[in-house]
């Protein structure tokens, strides 16, 4: 069986509680949550600056020489990590077959990414993004994203990240359909007292569900405006 752990976290531009901004904190926070439950997969939020070159905040030499992840992303700046600050963190021994981006109907900067791995053999695809605070254009988003898992078929698939949805069951979440199941590992927002689920990865039937949760320590609670969410999936079937 292949039983990988994904994780999404909204990292704010890297700005915390205290208002500085500190990207080595955001690294450690992610390997705290590696240690703990480990992360195969990471989907960030917010990585890159919004404007001008749009540079990403956290160095690319800084995750290359002090993680065991790579950035994979379908970068079109060179000072950007991300696509519309989403990348996807992928351990490196997870094979990168293709990324691209994912066309949604926006008016504001927001976007989503699509990548193929392979591990032990075994190919998935997952999506990372950060959709719209207006409810009628997210569920349009979430749409968009759900007719690109599904363009090949059937296929093992994991989408996840900052969805601001503040329904826990309605709103846009339901236009993800029967085929996905949407998980809820927990409050994650705001960081300091979190009362919203904000946070959520969105799974096909080829998943089993091995546990789930937010990370909320110390140093996540001080390290962006969101708190990180996980969960460890076993993939069941081809």
């Amino acid at each position: 069986m292949t039983r990988l752990t994904f994780a999404s976290y909204n990292i704010h531009k890297a700005v915390g509680g205290d208002r500085r901004r500190n990207p080595e904190r955001i690294l450690e926070i992610l390997r705290e949550i590696d240690r703990e439950h480990g992360a195969d997969v990471i989907a960030l939020q917010e990585v890159d600056m919004r404007f001008g070159t749009r540079e990403s905040v956290i160095p690319r030499r800084l995750l290359e020489d002090h993680s065991p992840w790579r950035a994979v992303s379908p970068r079109t700046r060179h000072a950007s990590l991300g696509w519309h600050g989403n990348v996807l963190l992928v351990r490196r021994e997870i094979e990168t077959i293709g990324v691209e981006a994912i066309a949604l109907p926006t008016l504001e900067p927001r976007g989503a990414i699509c990548a193929e791995l392979a591990h032990k053999g075994r190919r998935f695809q997952v999506a990372a993004m950060h959709l719209d605070l207006s409810g009628l254009r997210r569920r349009h988003q979430i749409e968009a994203v759900c007719a690109h898992l599904h363009r090949d078929g059937a296929r093992p698939s994991v989408a996840m990240g900052d969805l601001n949805e503040w329904s826990p069951r309605r709103g846009a979440l339901g236009a993800f359909g029967p085929k996905l199941t949407v998980l809820a590992p927990g409050h994650s927002f705001p960081a300091r007292r979190p009362i919203a689920q904000l946070d959520r990865i969105v799974t096909t039937p080829h998943w089993h569900v091995e546990a789930l949760g937010v990370h909320a320590s110390a140093l996540a609670q001080g390290g962006s405006d969101h708190l990180p969410v996980w969960a460890k999936l076993t993939l069941v079937a081809a």
